[in-house]
């Protein structure tokens, strides 16, 4: 009866604070390719980036599909994705219904509304470069690459070409409708280098605008139809304002030191902007045609820049992987989205498989959370892009390696190895020595030397607590690409063009070269067992070698492109192999049969690294798209079933639980509905509640306490969830938590914690009384005195009843960043914690 009496008391709650309807999911798990359980990282920002009519939404096109952005807030809202590459361009039709996007040789339309993909359009002989409607929405333009050269028109109603444009002798870079609709404007490759305006009704040429000298990237009309601007890339640092006309050259822009890759008028035509490979953004008087201020916040080029329609709002997107928005008024930034990525070159697990590492072209070291998909901590110091990332076996020590980059059209050179503390993200030592870049780096199992393999030549090793140069491993004749060390640590191998060499570790002298098979060596890996070794290159089919004979064994066949990385599962039952662009997907194998067990298509482009989890459940993959995929692996014979693991994860944790109660009251196939009822209920809370406290006995109304729920409550919050989903599940928590009598009187833990500026003070009272709430400094002070008055018993925990401090003192100023400490009074009661201030 008391079971029976709590369910309906929370099946009340749900049905005030929570009506039934579907809730958003996380990000991470947007547009996955089927096996896939999470994503990491947005992709590689590409293409441009467009505002809707209304000005509401922001188009970003990626390397995965087409981010959809609050077009003010810069917040996320969908993805959408075909799984069929990056994307190209975006196009909005005017009345804001419909988007169009183009993807290789194909282009889509999506419905804005319910983001479902309506229809694919094809045509054009190879890839599509950009894309535009007609003012009246009818008509959509599209370009083809330098195979194709041409410009097509299309009608949007019906699906059909209406007509293509010849004339151009390269490929298609940018297109763009007048405001009338009558004319088009294209630009072309470095071939061609012309601008070229269409009779659109006619499909004649009208002009031909020449003078640039390289590929004309970005062309914008004025507002008033009299005016085009273009831009040109890499040769050309200038922006060219042209007669609609007449076709003249009215004048040219000069300010940027590099090409320049996009142009944008605002919405009244009096400003023009341009973003630059040098990676400012500026903003040009039209009327004056005068240079008005330069925007520098970007640490790379600049590809794409918009104003929304209603003129308010200004985005620009880099190479950095951000998208700036910027507020028109004073043309100060106002958010950046943050999250995409540039390219992977390599991903490692911690050893307790709850991080991940990642080497990235955009000169970064990234942490990962696996469980939350949340980049942790940025590494940065390398002045060229990682080529590798390891994790040393006891987790404390992430090392990197550096290659070369091009700045400002500038060689950089970052032939270095670097050492970052893992928990703390603080750099650690450089390892200095070899006068390439180094493609590879291994720590030894029992984590004191670290290898390398360089372009140099050479393999070297590193002591990893000094940092002192051990030892060069002379023979490669060309470069070294990978380096692994034997499980047992007495062996490294060593791969690059021609050979792959054995050596033993402790006397550092070749013990073998294997032969048998002539090409390139692109990857690496011990079984671990250490009796067999796995490389590959470029033949497309992954070997398999006797590590005491040295003999070939056998070759793994079915990729249709190079192999990029080799890796055996922790139980050695499992090789799994990655593939370049022409084939894009992840073979599982049976290393001692050679059978092919499985095949995961990833999609984003080249796949570049794939390691197992050190649990062997999870498979990583990672590449030049820019996101990490994580895939579980395994069957339920294979892997003990976690009833509990709602977000399927592989781990039972306080996500299940508010994930549990965020869907509530929901009926019908649901993953929150552990006991498969037909309902989210109480039941399904209880069940994930037992999983969590390893309960051994059946689970129990008697868990649904005020000191359980509390515990709940305030790991889910230092957690700082911010998917939408997640914050409602912590809000149902707040609204149990409240509907239950607590047996004593705490102080709980502020949050946020450490806090900027503001924090709320959680507490419970198990009997009503008058409560005063004192802050002090470190060094003893009072700073603030908050009388609560007489308050009832019960639990005030959420933001509308906990104490709230916006960090000020009694005459109303900002306290300083420190520690600070709080106490609570409450009849006889007294506690008190502390906090952080942090700005």
């Amino acid at each position: 009866m008391k079971t029976m009496r709590l369910s309906i008391l929370i099946l009340l709650l749900i049905s005030t604070f929570f009506p039934l309807r579907v809730l958003a999911q996380d990000h991470t798990q947007w547009g996955l390719p089927d096996g896939a359980t999470m994503r990491l990282g947005k992709g590689r920002l590409q293409g441009n980036i467009v505002f809707s009519p209304d000005s509401t939404l922001l188009a970003v096109a990626s390397s995965i599909g087409i981010w959809i952005y609050d077009g003010y807030t810069g917040k996320a809202l969908n993805l959408l994705t075909t799984q069929t590459g990056g994307i190209s361009s975006v196009a909005f039709s005017p009345d804001g219904k419909t988007l169009a996007s183009s993807s290789s040789a194909e282009f889509y339309l999506w419905n804005i509304e319910s983001g479902e993909h309506k229809a694919t359009l094809t045509g054009h002989t190879r890839d599509i470069t950009s894309i535009a409607f007609s003012p009246d929405g009818k008509t959509l333009a599209t370009g083809g690459d330098w195979k194709d050269k041409t410009v097509r028109l299309w009608d949007i109603e019906t699906g059909t070409l209406r007509s293509t444009l010849i004339g151009h002798t390269d490929g298609i870079l940018s297109v763009a409708f007048s405001p009338d609709g009558k004319t088009l404007a294209s630009g072309a490759e470095y071939d061609d280098n012309t601008v070229r305006l269409w009779d659109v009704a006619t499909g004649t040429l009208k002009s031909t605008l020449s003078g640039h000298v390289d590929g004309v990237e970005s062309i914008a009309f004025s507002p008033d139809g009299k005016t085009l601007a273009s831009c040109s890339r890499r040769r050309d640092s200038a922006v060219w304002l042209w007669d609609v006309s007449n076709g003249a050259l009215k004048t040219t822009l000069s300010g940027h030191v590099d090409g320049v890759h996009s142009v944008a008028f605002s919405p009244d035509g009096s400003v023009l902007a341009s973003g630059s490979e040098d990676g400012t953004v500026c903003l040009w008087n039209v009327a004056s045609a005068s240079y008005k201020t330069t925007l520098v916040t970007h640490t790379g080029s600049v590809s794409s820049v918009a104003f929304s329609p209603d003129g308010q709002t200004f985005a620009s997107s880099s190479s950095d992987s951000t998208v700036i928005l910027w507020d028109t008024a004073n043309f100060e930034q106002r958010t950046t989205i943050t999250g995409h990525t540039s390219g992977f070159s390599s991903i490692a697990f911690s050893p307790d498989g709850r991080r991940l590492v990642s080497g990235s072209w955009d000169r970064t070291v990234r942490l990962w959370d696996t469980t939350t998909g949340n980049n942790s901590t940025t590494l940065t110091g390398h002045i060229g892009p990682i080529e590798s990332v390891a994790f040393s076996p006891d987790g404390r020590t992430v090392a990197s390696s550096g290659g070369i980059s091009v700045i400002n059209g500038w060689f950089v050179d970052d032939y270095t190895v670097r050492l970052w503390d893992a928990a703390t993200g603080t750099h650690k030592m450089t390892l200095i020595g070899h006068k390439d870049r180094i493609f590879d780096i291994e720590f030894s199992p029992d984590g004191k030397i670290l290898a390398s393999g360089s372009e140099d030549k050479n393999v070297c090793l590193w002591d990893v607590g000094t940092g002192n140069h051990l030892a060069t491993l002379f023979g490669h004749k060309n470069s070294v690409y990978n380096v692994a060390f034997s499980p047992d640590g007495n062996t490294l191998a060593s791969g690059g063009r021609g050979a792959i060499y054995l050596w033993d570790v402790a006397n550092r002298q070749q013990k073998v070269s294997l032969t048998g098979y002539i090409g390139g060596t692109w990857a690496l890996a011990f079984s671990p067992d250490g009796r067999t070794l796995a490389s590959s290159g470029t033949d497309s089919d992954v070997h398999l070698w006797d590590v005491a004979t040295g003999e070939h064994q056998i070759a793994l066949t079915g990729h249709t492109d190079r192999i990029t990385s080799v890796a055996f599962s922790p139980d050695g039952k499992t090789l799994a192999s990655s593939s370049s662009w022409k084939d894009r997907t992840v073979r599982l194998w049976d290393p001692v049969s050679g059978a092919h067990k499985s095949t995961l298509t990833v999609y984003a482009n080249t796949v570049q690294s794939v390691i197992f989890s050190p649990d062997g459940r999870t498979l990583a993959t990672a590449g030049s798209g820019g996101i990490i995929l994580l895939w579980r692996l395994g069957t339920t014979e294979e892997l003990p079933l976690l009833e509990a693991d709602v977000n399927g994860d592989g781990v039972e944790d306080i996500q299940d639980l508010v994930l549990v109660a965020a869907n509530f009251g929901q009926t019908g196939p649901n993953t929150a509905d552990v006991n498969d009822d037909g309902v989210v209920d109480a039941a399904d809370l209880i069940k994930v509640a037992a999983a969590l406290d390893n309960a051994a006995a059946a689970p129990s109304a008697v868990m649904l306490n005020v000191k359980n729920v509390q515990q709940w409550l305030t790991q889910a919050q230092q957690l700082d969830l911010t998917d939408v989903t997640l914050q409602r599940g912590i809000h149902f928590l707040e609204q149990l938590l409240g509907t239950l009598v607590p047996t004593e009187t705490a102080l709980l833990p502020n949050y946020p914690n450490p806090l900027n500026p503001e924090t709320w003070i959680p507490y419970q009272l198990a009997a009503p009384a008058n409560v005063v709430l004192r802050i002090y400094s470190t060094n003893g002070p009072l700073v603030r005195t908050l009388a609560l008055g007489h308050q009832s018993a019960g639990i005030y925990q959420d933001r509308s009843r906990a104490v709230y401090w916006d960090g000020k003192n009694e005459l109303g100023e900002p306290v300083a960043s420190g520690i600070y400490f709080y106490t609570l009074s409450a009849g006889k009661f007294t506690a008190t914690r502390r906090m952080v201030i942090r700005k």
